[in-house]
């Protein structure tokens, strides 16, 4: 006799794989950074940066099979954009993780998705939400003898990159289908950093260990989270995964406490939860009915 499978069962089934994939997404791309990090004393920021984008770029030019020949003008013109903001973003981000840490590098750069989030809404708990985390980073901006505004700034800008790599994102989907758009973008990307990245690999010469750091950073924190995203997506509703985008900061404290021995005073976890907070607050009360 065969059982019979309620649908609601299969539906949170499929929920519940879901979050475990998102999940999994989200501690696979702060664990590469993270692995990226241990490449810096021997690639330095540039040179990780330059192997994570040659990587993303064989991946996604794989798995979409973008047509470059077939693109327009007005179809290039978004790919080239983004394609400068993932050059900026990544070396921004990761640069500020060198200087400032893991956990406190993601956090600020979680401050661009939080301000497209707030950008159109004329919501009083919005406004809240906006001046909760202006609030925490005047905190994290603090004046102290170990205080890094270089690093501070770095982050800002990274967050801004992904501020725009949001909206290029919009105007590509409605012109490229699937992800060619990205894949496009992350080759180009890819073949600006050719000079830097083997500059730096003949200059420097870092030992093979360094290098796989390098190309582990660019698996995990391009090449995984973009497949498992593609299959959470399928199963959960895009606002929840925004959402849950929220835990990205945390982990990367946790990542950065375990694998790079990083550690955050009580008044930096703190500006750290109110950031998190409200991005989960303003996300949440767009997805609620």
């Amino acid at each position: 006799m065969t059982a019979v499978v309620e649908p609601e069962t299969v539906r949170e089934s499929g929920r519940l794989g879901g979050i475990a994939m998102m999940l999994g997404s989200a501690l696979s791309n702060q664990v590469g950074a993270a692995t990226g990090a241990l490449a810096f004393p021997a690639l330095g920021p540039a040179g990780v940066v330059a192997v994570r984008q040659w990587v993303a770029a064989i991946v996604l030019v794989s798995i979409t099979r973008p047509r470059f020949r077939a693109f327009t003008r007005r179809e290039w013109s978004p790919v080239l954009a983004l394609a400068l903001v993932y050059a900026v973003m990544n070396l921004t981000l990761y640069t500020a993780i060198d200087r400032i840490g893991l956990g406190l590098a993601v956090t600020l750069e979680f401050l661009g998705p939080l301000a497209i989030a707030l950008s159109a809404s004329r919501r009083r708990l919005d406004l809240y939400c906006a001046l909760a985390a202006g609030a925490a980073v005047v905190v994290l901006m603090r004046p102290q003898p170990t205080t890094d505004y270089l690093g501070i700034a770095l982050g800002l800008v990274a967050a801004a990159c992904w501020a725009a790599y949001i909206l290029l994102n919009r105007t590509l989907g409605s012109r490229l289908p699937s992800a060619q758009g990205a894949a496009a973008a992350s080759t180009v990307s890819a073949i600006a950093y050719l000079p830097v990245g083997l500059w730096i690999l003949f200059h420097h010469q870092p030992s093979l260990q360094y290098v796989a750091y390098a190309v582990v950073a660019g698996v995990l924190s391009s090449a995984v989270p973009f497949l498992v995203d593609l299959v959470a997506l399928r199963r959960v509703p895009a606002g929840f995964f925004g959402l849950f985008m929220s835990v990205n900061p945390l982990l990367a404290v946790l990542v950065g406490w375990v694998v790079l021995d990083q550690t955050l005073g009580l008044v930096e976890w703190l500006a750290i939860a109110a950031i998190v907070t409200a991005n989960a607050t303003a996300a949440v009360t767009r997805v609620a009915p």
